[in-house]
């Protein structure tokens, strides 16, 4: 059981206050209605201050609480320190009712081995109800910390998770880019190879300025799929066209960063680079319900329905950051297209970034 530095064994002790202060009441309540001339002071302050001895006593309780937690390689142990923390509140609570008794000159003056008996019930009853709460709070304690623990480590985990998952992307994406430059450069065309690498240095600052984020609006998210895209269109020249379908209010949505591009990559790679004419590639996205729907669709050779889905480092790091950052709420499903070509689709929850 885990230690705490306040001493909540205070609130334990001053709830006796309420008690006591209710016993007074009563017993003076009787004094005054019982026929009798005046009013028996002694008795009121007996009553009262019984109970305020026993707050005072509540400390045995707790500290043996903390001393001796239930655990199974200790039940007897624990058993035998609680039994005799429950004598020593007995007799420590009639030992000062006797003492106060002898102090008013009232019982239970004089009879003291009667009154430990009459206090034993009762003393051992209290003992373990405010053991009880000891444990529980303490127990309470415990799970509250062990939870937010875990909910840490779980956000180490994901972070751990995304950092790994962007190191991946990040290095395949600039080598793909590298490699268009390096063949620019080999057929002489300077122009197209300075112009990628004008894009290419502004598509790096992006993604560097980004390492700390996992989320961006889908509006810079779009803005970063233009840059991408114009670099793939200097390669391509007129073979590639690109078409946006994207519904405005969706804009402000968030997304996790970099979510479209290895879908864009995909569709470039598989559904224009593999093909002698020109090539569309659709990017759109919308809200359905509560979702946010993204979609890359081709009109490539695509794939047969009936194999197995396409595979690949992009889809797969999508598909873990999904689970990652959404687990079972986002899912990445990819297919052939009706009329050809391959459709990758995201959906995922829909949020709105706050302003």
């Amino acid at each position: 059981m885990s230690t705490t530095r306040r001493p909540y064994w205070l609130l334990i002790a001053a709830a006796c206050v309420v008690p006591a202060v209710l016993d007074g009441l009563q017993q003076y309540a009787k004094e005054r209605f019982d026929g009798q001339p005046g009013v028996e002071w002694g008795s009121v302050v007996f009553a009262g201050t019984e109970w305020l001895f026993l707050g005072a006593l509540t400390p045995i309780t707790y500290v043996l609480a903390r001393r001796f937690p239930l655990r199974r390689d200790r039940v007897g142990v624990t058993v035998a320190a609680h039994v005799s923390g429950a004598l020593a509140l007995c007799i420590g609570w009639a030992t000062l009712g006797v003492l106060l008794g002898t102090a008013l000159h009232r019982y239970p003056a004089g009879n003291y081995g009667s009154w430990v008996l009459t206090s034993v019930p009762w003393s051992v009853f209290m003992y373990f109800t405010v053991l009880g709460c000891v444990y529980a709070f303490a127990y309470f304690v415990e799970a509250r910390d062990r939870e937010a623990q875990q909910a840490r480590l779980a956000a180490q985990l994901a972070e751990a998770r995304l950092g790994a998952l962007r190191m991946q992307l990040n290095p395949h994406f600039l080598f793909n880019s590298l490699n268009a430059i390096t063949v620019l450069v080999r057929d002489r065309n300077t122009h197209d190879a300075s112009r990628m690498l004008e894009l290419l240095g502004g598509v790096l600052r992006q993604v560097l300025h980004g390492d700390a984020r996992h989320h961006v609006t889908l509006d810079e998210e779009l803005r970063f799929i233009a840059q991408y895209l114009a670099i793939e269109e200097v390669r391509f020249s007129d073979r590639l066209r690109v078409q946006w379908s994207v519904d405005d209010v969706v804009r402000d949505a968030r997304v996790p960063e970099f979510v479209l591009q290895p879908l864009v990559e995909n569709a470039v790679r598989h559904g224009v680079a593999g093909r002698s004419g020109a090539g569309t590639i659709e990017i759109a996205a919308w809200a359905d319900g509560d979702a946010l729907v993204l979609r890359v669709r081709d009109d490539g050779p695509g794939f047969d329905a009936d194999a197995d889905e396409p595979t690949g480092v992009g889809l797969a790091n999508t598909r873990e950051r999904l689970a990652t950052l959404f687990g079972d709420a986002a899912r990445l499903d990819v297919s052939a297209g009706d009329g050809g070509g391959t459709v990758a689709t995201v959906r995922l929850p829909l949020a709105r970034q706050s302003p």
